[in-house]
């Protein structure tokens, strides 16, 4: 069952992909949604068939590779944190797929959006179940090639082209580390499938390795290449500033990318090979420095966005922090549990914020939005439903999820998890304002849309509100139903071998933490919201006020931190500088001066001259002959009397 919902997608995208001609546009999309809409229903049975009834297994489809002793074979591991994102992915993309029926319906190229979508959610697919690391590379790679995409999906537009470019390439320094991290795992364990791999890890967690010219323990320097890998799919910090660029695609795109697929990646990785990083404590404490700076990081920048979908993008960033740091404190079950409840309430706000686009006639910046909430309530409440899930309130599915990450930063031993929790704290605070600031900017106040725009606002259609409809009670209940499984007394059961059951068991700690702990992120979370009332409802003249206060800070925070502006002074002005000067002084003066524009041309005068001594005309060449005689005569007659 598990094959046919993985290779659904495939079948739509090579359907819709090659005989978009002959389907059409509606054919393309039936071609593409019927087998999304089939897959999540299998899927979700899978689920219930591993997860719950506890039938893991392994389905060995043929032999990949088989080179000398080396044997590789395409097989679908299918456990419990397999089952859960295959769900996830499944459930999430067949909303997308049905959504994008409304909101591409102008768009001339729908064929090959639907194509991309499946191909998309395909990748991902094989990411998930893959059974060793050369099948995971394979499917690792796919997610970048369909990012890169459906992110430069209108390539038409150069900022789009820009932003596609920018994905991959960052996403390539991330890759590098996460190859070199494959190669270092068969180099110490001769292994490439998981279960040899996993097997071996002990018996090699006391050696030590040579790595940029210093000793190392070796599964540190395995799991720190790895987590670099993670890094560039997961937007960490340092390799993050693709992720808001990557709103140039289309909405349903971002809600994929955002929700479900390339950015869970990493996540799922990191938790796959918990039985190497549970050997590699320096490698956690990077992973939870990291994922608790990332939180932060991106919570204040998304205070200070304008654009709504770059606010939901800054969001997603931070909370992919929460997920890493999760994993960092080995709390493997909790990460994967709020990137469940993540994947419901993120794709919601995503596609909810495309139907405020498609409402105000592709309009993005809030500044020009407001007072529209009467005009599309049910795009409305179902933003409401978004952002109560992601500012962590009860009930609704971050709550439970937010909150137990937190709660396992702050029983975690170190000050890694002091920091993570802290930092998870002020972020905590930062999400609940930017969530709400939205909400009012968008929504409520007087209404700062041209009268043209504001007079032709409409409600989406009911293909574009369904789809919100059915992520909204994934954004309500998900917590509240995978708390016991996911993180409760069921856990062990739940997970089985699929993860790492910690020694030290943090979750179980999490559990018995101060009674503050477990309050204070509902208080941040409420005292977020209260801020964001008291300066864009109550008082709206106070963010104005504000910013003139504290211009510098404001400006810092604007601009992202300044990371696009220093990578461009580190790296990418030296390296067109670099480009610029082998392109001129290179090929120009030396490849070109010495070849077509050197040799050859000289050859090619050469002979045109040359050409010109042949005339046609008899005359001309009795002459040249008569010369050559006198001249070869006098010679002879010259030698011979010398």
């Amino acid at each position: 069952m598990e094959v046919v919902a993985v290779f659904l997608p495939l079948i739509g995208a090579i359907l819709a992909g090659l005989f978009a001609r002959q389907l059409g546009d509606r054919g393309a999309q039936i071609a593409t949604i019927a087998p999304m809409l089939l897959s999540a229903l299998l899927s979700v049975i899978v689920f219930f068939d591993v997860a719950v009834a506890g039938n893991a297994r392994t389905t060995e489809l043929f032999t990949w590779i088989d080179s000398g002793s080396f044997e590789l074979s395409w097989a679908l591991r299918m456990d419990t944190l397999s089952a859960v994102m295959l769900a996830v992915v499944t459930v999430v993309s067949a909303m997308v797929h049905v959504y994008s029926v409304g909101y591409m319906e102008h768009d001339p190229s729908k064929p090959r959006f639907f194509a991309y979508l499946s191909l998309f959610t395909f990748f991902m697919l094989m990411l998930a179940t893959a059974d060793n690391f050369v099948q995971l590379f394979f499917g690792w790679e796919g997610v970048g090639v369909a990012s890169y995409l459906l992110i430069g999906f209108w390539y038409d537009r150069p900022s789009a082209n820009a932003a596609a470019i920018k994905a991959f390439l960052v996403n390539r320094v991330g890759d590098v580390g996460f190859a070199l991290g494959i190669a270092a795992v068969f180099f110490l364990t001769g292994a490439a499938t998981f279960d040899g791999a996993f097997a071996a890890a002990p018996e090699v967690a006391d050696s030590s390795i040579s790595f940029l010219g210093m000793q190392a323990s070796a599964l540190d320097v395995v799991g720190i290449l790895l987590f670099i890998g993670a890094m560039g799919k997961s937007a960490q910090l340092g390799l993050h500033t693709w992720l808001p660029d990557a709103m140039e695609g289309p909405t349903p795109v971002s809600a994929l990318i955002h929700a479900a697929t390339m950015v869970t990646a990493g996540i799922f990785m990191l938790c796959r090979v918990s039985p190497i990083l549970e050997y590699a404590p320096v490698a956690m404490s990077v992973i939870t420095v990291v994922g608790g700076a990332t939180a932060f990081f991106a919570a204040t920048v998304g205070m200070a966005q304008n654009d709504i979908k770059r606010v939901i993008a800054y969001s997603t960033c931070s909370q992919l922090g929460y997920m890493m740091f999760a994993i960092g404190v080995s709390a493997y079950g909790a990460a994967i549990f709020h990137l469940m409840t993540h994947a419901f309430f993120k794709a919601l706000l995503f596609l909810g914020a495309g139907s405020v686009i498609h409402a105000m006639h592709e309009e993005q910046d809030m500044r020009k939005m407001g007072g529209i909430w009467r005009t599309i309530p049910y795009t409305y409440a179902m933003m409401w439903i978004g952002s109560l899930a992601l500012a962590g309130l009860p009930p609704f599915a971050g709550f439970f999820s937010k909150d137990i990450v937190l709660e396992a930063a702050w029983a975690a031993d170190g000050g890694g998890g002091q920091f993570a929790f802290w930092m998870g704290i002020l972020a905590a605070f930062m999400t609940a304002f930017y969530s709400w600031r939205l909400l009012f900017m968008t929504f409520h106040g007087q209404s700062r849309a041209p009268k043209k725009v504001l007079d032709h606002a409409h409600e989406s259609p009911w293909v574009m509100l369904g789809p919100l409809v059915v992520l909204s009670i994934g954004a309500v209940l998900a917590g509240w139903i995978g708390y016991d499984a996911f993180v409760g007394d069921s856990r062990l059961a739940f997970w089985g071998q699929s993860i790492v059951q910690s020694d030290h068991d943090v979750i179980h700690a999490a559990h018995n933490v101060p009674l503050w702990v477990k309050l204070l992120p509902l208080v941040m979370a409420v005292s977020g919201i209260g801020l964001a009332y008291l300066m864009y409802m109550a008082r709206p003249e106070l963010p104005g006020r504000v910013v003139g206060a504290i211009k510098p800070v404001w400006r810092f925070v604007y601009n992202k931190w300044y990371f696009d502006e220093l990578y461009a002074f580190l790296f990418v002005r030296p390296a067109g500088a670099l480009g610029t000067f082998l392109w001129k002084g290179g090929d120009g003066a030396v490849i070109d001066g010495y070849g077509p524009d050197g040799l050859s041309a000289l050859t090619g005068r050469l002979s045109r001259r040359t050409s010109r001594l042949q005339t046609g005309y008899l005359y001309h060449y009795a002459f040249v002959m008569l010369a050559g005689v006198v001249v070869f005569v006098t010679w002879y007659l010259v030698t011979q009397i010398g």
